[in-house]
């Protein structure tokens, strides 16, 4: 089902998806469009690391009823591979603590793993 937070940036870039998993945190995804893509076709690197930080800080926000307000204070990025138009990206975050310390996540393209992110958020609410 789409993301039920919504927010004109998101609905720019969007839809992001999320699954419920039994009991584990949420995952995300997004299919990557032409809209989506750099020069030579590929998901251009800003959209994967746009949604890394939606993983990371809507999964982090949701680990608390009701949710938190989080802002992104930091987020750490490294790329291991790449996407391609029509591509389905899947995320899920490795939450450690919610609060003001790291949280990770990790972007997938089926199995193979092409993005790594941790981010430090401060929490507004």
């Amino acid at each position: 089902m789409p993301v039920s937070r919504r927010s004109p940036f998101l609905d720019l870039v969007g839809p992001l998806w999320v699954r419920d998993s039994e009991g584990l945190d949420p995952i995300f995804g997004l299919r990557i469009e032409e809209r989506h893509a750099n020069g030579r076709g590929g998901a251009h690197g800003g959209i994967l690391m746009t949604m890394a930080d939606l993983v990371l800080g809507y999964t982090a926000a949701l680990r608390r009823e009701p949710p938190i307000g989080l802002t992104t204070a930091s987020v750490s990025v490294d790329f291991a591979g790449s996407a391609q138009v029509g591509d389905w990206v899947t995320g899920r975050a490795d939450v450690q603590h919610v609060g003001r310390r790291l949280v990770n996540a990790y972007l997938s393209v089926e199995e193979r793993r092409i993005l790594r992110a941790s981010a430090v958020f401060a929490v507004t609410s």
